[in-house]
């Protein structure tokens, strides 16, 4: 789990028709990732079931994303955020899961491109955009965007809803999209702009911005 994936979660949460039972696949937080990766705080109230292949931290059910084990149109909404790369039959457990949707249910869905292999237990798949969007096509409604390089994004994001949204809902969820979308466009500038932050004190980088002539 990244934290700009988090914040994409953050958002869904916030700008979405989020029903449920909300089922998180890829739920098992990982050595390391025990808490940070943990996204129920984001669906407080809610119905949460956390899904994975193998037992562990934050796991609640296990279930096979291949041949998932409950009843069609049961589910509200599922998350599969930084899963699906290591799903060795990507289209089919999409498939699956636009199966048990109910018929206004929504998939949230993320990966990463431009990043190192990581086995857990195994690591399949880099998508682009356009893949994401071949693999909503089952959806009535779909909107896939990226964060990087538009010819080698480290992250591709996708949402796929069921059912349909209102115009002014889809507007205000894509430009929420897009302010997240240019805040982590380099998460690796944010991280060292969060540090001289934390390192300097604000009246000193105001009165540097001043100096530079910026709107502060």
């Amino acid at each position: 789990m990244r934290e700009s994936i988090k914040q994409f979660v953050k958002i869904v949460s916030e700008e979405l028709p989020i029903l449920e039972p909300i089922y998180e696949f890829g739920s098992l937080q990982v050595p390391q990732q025990e808490g940070f990766a943990d996204l129920r705080s984001y669906f407080q109230n809610k119905e949460y079931v956390g899904c994975d292949f193998r037992k562990g931290p934050g796991v609640d059910r296990i279930l096979n994303l291949h041949n998932i084990d409950l009843p069609s149109n049961s589910v509200g909404s599922v998350l599969i955020v930084d899963t699906i790369e290591h799903v060795e039959f990507p289209r089919k457990a999409i498939n699956e899961i636009q199966r048990i949707l109910n018929e206004n249910g929504i998939i949230i869905l993320s990966s990463v491109m431009n990043f190192p292999i990581h086995s857990f237990p195994n690591d399949y798949w880099r998508f682009t955009p356009q893949a994401f969007k071949s693999l909503l096509k089952p959806f009535a409604l779909s909107i896939v965007d990226y964060c990087g390089e538009i010819k080698h994004p480290h992250t591709v994001v996708g949402v796929g809803f069921k059912g349909t949204i209102s115009k002014a809902v889809e507007s205000k969820f894509i430009e929420k999209l897009r302010i997240w979308k240019n805040y982590w466009q380099n998460p690796y500038h944010n991280k060292k702009r969060d540090l001289i932050k934390q390192l300097i004190p604000p009246i000193m980088i105001n009165m540097y911005h001043r100096l530079r002539g910026y709107n502060v």
